[in-house]
């Protein structure tokens, strides 16, 4: 049973970080940590005027979330949520397999080439914008990041 309530715990604190960045950090009593990730946080939001464009976008305004976005803040955004994740998933005990933290790092890569091209990629003629493209690509990093794994640990292992 205390290895299924440390998992939870884990989760738990994973999950807060995803909500946002540095909850995690604080739940694991890393404060002066949570604290730093919570202001990057709001700095980086705030600047980009990220909030403003996830509202454009889930209104399907994806041109005005495109103009709304001041992308030099944004490109900042995919690094700093993806590592502010891992970081809380680790510091709570995660994370201990090999290369484990493969899939987080290509999701953050994926993240940030789909923001790039986020004004201008369009799927089955659809202009998806600074919020919906970088999401899809999270899930095609994630996957890709996957199966880098699973190579890695059969060559090193």
């Amino acid at each position: 049973m205390i290895n299924g309530e440390n998992n939870k715990n884990k989760v738990e604190k994973l999950l807060w970080s995803i909500a946002l960045p540095g909850f995690g950090q604080i739940l694991n009593g890393k404060y002066l940590k949570g604290v730093l990730f919570i202001a990057l946080e709001i700095l980086v939001n705030v600047q980009a005027n990220f909030n403003l464009a996830i509202i454009y976008s889930f209104h399907g305004e994806i041109k005005q979330a495109i103009e709304v976005t001041n992308y030099q803040w944004l490109m900042f955004y995919p690094c700093l949520y993806m590592f502010a994740i891992w970081d809380a998933y680790k510091d709570s005990g995660g994370g201990k397999s090999p290369f484990s933290f493969i899939p987080i790092v290509f999701a953050a890569y994926f993240i940030t080439v789909g923001l790039i091209y986020s004004s201008t990629f369009k799927i089955f003629g659809v202009l998806m914008g600074p919020i919906w493209l970088p999401i899809i690509f999270l899930g095609i990093g994630l996957c890709v990041g996957l199966v880098i794994r699973v190579f890695l640990i059969n060559i090193f292992e």
